[in-house]
């Protein structure tokens, strides 16, 4: 009996050191603290809006005392996430300038665990239903309009991961409804993974991606995590995603590169394309060494999605490039 016990504790101990490295490695590399709420003018509000029969839901923020005519940004989550996902995941940051600029901020949700962007793969049905993101977004969009008083001649897209991919897509297949459009973590679909149908122009577009992500790859390839999970088809590189915009909007020469150390010793490089008649633009803005996400100042992002740089303040480029197209 005593070896079988002993046999049962040597046994219960070795789960229990099992238990205890499986917690400290999932501490590592999926932990990350969250960055400390703000103190904000406004209140972010819930509401859902029925388009083609589905209940469909979104937050927003609306700075206090926004005048009628203000812009509108959509900030789009990533796979699996959601509106208070992509807030945290920020760093309130779009919020945070919402007050400072004067613009309104909405977070949607998408319908499935993808957003239907341009890829041919992705997981966008619930129960064997589908919904079209682009419409909703749209509806969205002119509900807004009407509730606020946004300009519809200043909306802008943005999004992090799929929903950088779901930003391009909007640039491709409704220009006229966006000023400009900004990816975060996102590259254009492979021919063989493409399944937009784009008109013959698109808005400025600015694509912000790190060198070191492991799940985008930026030199372009598949998008995978570890090459085991989360497998989201072929993309091509990030260099060659802006040279697409750039092509379809007939801007041709190299662009305007430019190098900006940051205090954190990383670089940040930016590639300007400019239409001649200097109303649309296409950025790329590569970041050195990052992994996956949107850089900001307030927090870091679990380690698994690879390095997490504290500069350039994302949210604060994509504003930066954004008011540059309301001109």
């Amino acid at each position: 009996m005593k070896r079988i016990a002993r046999f049962l504790l040597i046994g219960l101990l070795g789960l229990l050191a099992i238990a205890v490295l499986l917690a400290a490695v999932f501490a590592y590399f999926l932990y990350t603290p969250e960055p400390e709420l703000p103190q904000l003018s406004g209140t972010i509000s819930k509401a859902t809006i029925e388009v083609a029969g589905l209940q469909r839901s979104y937050r927003s923020y609306v700075p206090k005392d926004l005048p009628k005519g203000a812009p509108l940004v959509l900030v789009m989550h990533g796979s699996g996430e959601g509106p208070q996902a992509i807030r945290v995941g920020t760093g309130y940051g779009f919020e945070r300038l919402a007050d400072q600029h004067g613009f309104a901020v909405v977070y949607p949700k998408s319908f499935g665990f993808d957003w239907n962007d341009c890829s041919s793969i992705g997981n966008t049905a619930v129960d064997g239903v589908r919904a079209d993101d682009a419409a909703f977004l749209a509806a969205l969009v002119d509900k807004l309009v009407g509730e606020i008083g946004i300009d519809p001649r200043r909306v802008f897209a943005t999004g992090v991961s799929n929903g950088g991919s779901m930003a391009l897509r909007l640039a491709l297949e409704q220009p006229q409804r966006y000023r400009a459009v900004a990816a975060s973590a996102a590259n254009v679909p492979a021919s063989q993974n493409f399944q937009c149908q784009p008109a013959a122009r698109t808005p400025s577009v600015m694509i912000l991606n790190g060198t070191a992500d492991p799940l985008v790859p930026y030199a372009g390839g598949e998008i995978n995590l570890l090459g085991l999970f989360y497998k989201g088809g072929q993309v091509i590189s990030s260099t060659a995603s802006a040279q697409y915009f750039a092509d379809r909007n007939a801007i041709a020469g190299q662009p305007q590169v430019s190098l900006t150390p940051t205090a954190q010793g990383s670089r940040v490089e930016h590639a300007r394309w400019q239409a001649a008649d200097g109303r649309t633009e296409v950025e790329l803005v590569t970041l050195h060494g990052a992994g996956h996400g949107l850089p900001q100042p307030w927090a870091r992002r679990p380690r698994l999605l690879g390095p997490s740089p504290m500069e350039p303040n994302g949210p604060a480029l994509i504003w930066a490039f954004f008011e540059r197209q309301s001109k």
